[in-house]
């Protein structure tokens, strides 16, 4: 279930609810991540944090607590004159707080010490920047997420007293992102705590959990999880939760979330990999849940064989970061083998020993593409033993010679997952694909069954036509005379010199001057909306002073500082912590949109884009196919998504260029045509392109 199920209150009281059972605990078992801020640090308030948070430990989730400690004003002077190390003295402050435990609250912290334990429960500790200050933080916030993407933020309550925990009176005030005039404040709930989680908060400073107080705090931690969520007086009488069912199996292993639901396609997939031989490729629309299914056939792997090792192999880095999230979901542990191998090749050579002796039940390991070629991973393919399974997402690129070569082929059990898995003009590339993954397997999952069998939403589709300016219409006649040369005495169109020709034409479309006006008229109408996606090229406009700057500047520039329309920019450059924070941004709404190059084609997961705006793209199907699925996932916030395409409109040309340039723009008109068909208003949108096609006598498409 999501949290979206819930029937949740706008506010809990003490006199009219129980909260632990009203409101907690089923909140936590619907959430994957937790975020906390208790405001004082203390035995009690820890206890009060981890109200029901047996129910995220069923979930498999992870909790951030923030918490204060209270510094006397001897404490804060002492520090100010140099006579403490402040570190030293907060760590003494936390040790006897954690000493000074009533059994309740000694309970509820073998919860948090367990979580700690598991490597999934993270503290911050915030002080004021100046030691003098008087007072400390104390803001009291809590922040659930679940798998789909839902965010209940909650507010208020005074921080526990000793016995608080039994009879304080408390209050508090619950915001949901599906209810209408909630998302403004939990924009800004989240936006703080994110803030104050990365030490972004004027006048506070944000530190590290000491090491001597983790430890006090794991004392607390049970040989095994307890059985019972700990009881507390209240109207209702003593409330204890039924017997949590604690997984044997060794950390690591992988193991199906609690409440997930494979669905029929998914499972033919599965079912018909182990009917070949566990070889094959997964041929599913972009949105369509490869990656639940590549692990969902992990865990039967592990079920039915003892798999001993998942090999993950991704052509981006923050596609390690996403596959390493559903990971964790299905209990995975995985070792991140990308960029600096002095950080992941020791504890990779030192488990797979493990694996090998017996000494270690389960082993995934989630790189890239570019790591799989270097010596750093390729010296330790030969060690992966026979039960192993190797996974290519985006599986297409692994058809480049360089990357095919450096498979392993010690490694028998392969999938691969890709919506488009045949290679844009590299047959040679397509076949070794499949030679070494295996044939795309029944059922072969398109755009259109996703739609139509509700895994992916519905859309609305506008084609937006701009216009070239003279300069840049002059240089596309130009450069459409020179292809029309080239194709006359080439051998094909694969040829070099019309490659590079059509390359310039196309690079010279994507970047058209009049897309920016488009973009300015279009926005000026939609600054309320949010969840927008801007795709650009990553060519140079013109702007007005003349001067030269990437579309992705430009557009970012006249969304931004122009109209006031929250963005940032993501590209390939953008960090992975950086790209993390704007995912969240954008999730939240604290941005409304974000402009993108080609990064955000695969792979992404961000299920909440409601809108997308195309000022860029290529003939090539797989590029299209993937933006579109991308903008289609599901989210329970989204009942259909919006595309906006801009298309240029080519000049007039002479009879000399006329018939190069409509087989040249019967590719283009493609792309167009099937982004048309599917969506919800095909007539509309087709009507918009019948005079393009009457012009060029392209009525047959």
């Amino acid at each position: 279930m999501s949290l979206r199920q819930l029937d949740l209150r706008n506010q809990y009281r003490s006199d009219r609810h129980h909260l632990l059972e009203d409101f907690y605990i089923l909140c936590l078992e619907r959430s994957l991540t937790y975020d906390r801020a208790v405001g004082f640090f203390s035995s009690t308030s820890l206890a009060a944090a981890a109200k029901g948070v047996s129910g995220l430990i069923r979930a498999g989730g992870k909790m951030r607590l923030v918490a204060s400690p209270y510094l006397s004003q001897e404490d804060a002077d002492a520090i100010a004159q140099g006579l403490k190390q402040r570190e030293a003295v907060i760590t003494t402050i936390l040790l006897d707080e954690l000493e000074q435990l009533d059994q309740l609250a000694s309970d509820r912290l073998g919860y948090l010490a367990w979580l700690l334990s598991q490597e999934l429960l993270e503290i911050k500790l915030a002080v004021h920047q100046n030691p003098c200050q008087r007072g400390f933080y104390h803001e009291k916030l809590g922040i659930f997420r679940d798998a789909d993407g839902n965010v209940v933020v909650f507010t208020g309550s005074a921080n526990e007293s000793a016995s608080g925990l039994i009879d304080n009176f408390e209050c508090i005030d619950v915001f949901c992102s599906w209810r209408s005039g909630d998302n403004e404040r939990i924009a800004e709930k989240t936006e703080n705590f994110q803030r104050l989680w990365q030490n972004q908060t004027p006048t506070l400073e944000v530190l590290d959990f000491p090491e001597a107080a983790r430890r006090s705090l794991l004392k607390h931690c049970p040989s095994t999880l307890p059985t019972l969520e700990p009881g507390v007086a209240a109207p209702k009488g003593n409330y204890q939760l039924p017997v949590i069912k604690v997984e044997t199996r060794p950390n690591g292993s992988p193991n199906l979330p609690f409440g997930l639901q494979i669905r029929p396609y998914q499972r033919q997939a599965i079912d018909n990999w182990f009917v070949n031989q566990g070889r094959g490729t997964l041929k599913m629309a972009t949105g369509s849940g490869k990656t639940i299914t590549a692990l969902s056939l992990t865990t039967e792997l592990y079920n039915r064989i003892n798999l001993q090792v998942l090999l993950v192999v991704c052509p981006y880095r923050h596609l390690v970061s996403q596959w390493a999230r559903e990971g964790q979901k299905f209990g995975l542990e995985p070792i991140l083998a990308f960029e600096n191998v002095r950080t992941w090749q020791s504890k990779l050579s030192t488990q797979l020993y493990n694996i090998r002796s017996g000494n270690q039940a389960f082993l995934t390991i989630i790189t890239t593409n570019a790591t799989l070629i270097n010596q750093g991973l390729q010296s330790q393919l030969p060690y992966l033993p026979e039960k192993t399974l190797i996974v290519g997402d985006e599986a297409h690129n692994l058809g480049a010679r360089r990357l095919e070569a450096s498979l392993p082929r010690n490694v028998g059990l392969r999938l691969a997952l890709s919506a488009t898995p045949e290679r844009y003009f590299d047959d040679r590339g397509t076949q070794s694909l499949f030679d070494y993954f295996g044939p795309v397997l029944e059922p072969e999952f398109t755009l259109r069954d996703a739609i139509k069998q509700g895994a992916l939403v519905h859309y609305l589709y506008y084609p937006l036509f701009v216009e070239l300016t003279e300069p840049e219409a002059q240089a596309y006649s130009e450069l459409s005379r020179k292809i029309g040369k080239a194709l006359a005495i080439a051998e094909g169109d694969e040829d070099s010199a019309v490659a590079t020709l059509s390359m310039q034409r196309a690079r010279l479309l994507s970047t058209a001057t009049h897309k920016l006006d488009v973009l300015r008229d279009l926005m000026k109408s939609r600054l309320h909306t949010s969840h927008t996606l801007f795709y650009c090229g990553d060519g140079s406009v013109e702007d007005e002073g003349s001067q030269d700057q990437t579309q992705l500047a430009a557009v970012a520039q006249i969304l931004g500082k122009e109209l006031g329309y929250r963005v940032n920019i993501y590209t390939a450059n953008t960090p992975l912590a950086q790209r993390e924070d704007l995912r969240q941004q954008f999730e939240t709404g604290a941005l409304q949109g974000l402009v993108a190059i080609r990064c955000l084609d695969e792979g992404v997961d961000m299920p909440n884009i409601e809108t997308a705006v195309i000022l860029a793209s290529s003939s090539n199907p797989r590029q299209f196919i993937q933006r579109r699925g991308r903008i289609l996932r599901q989210h329970p916030n989204k009942q259909r998504a919006t595309l906006f395409d801009m298309i240029v409109l080519p000049p007039a040309l002479d009879r000399e260029t006329l018939t190069v340039e409509r087989n040249l723009l019967r590719r283009e008109l493609r792309r167009v045509i099937e982004f048309a068909d599917l969506a919800d208003n095909q007539g509309e949108a087709r009507a918009k392109l019948f005079g393009l096609q009457q012009q060029y006598d392209l009525l047959d498409m």
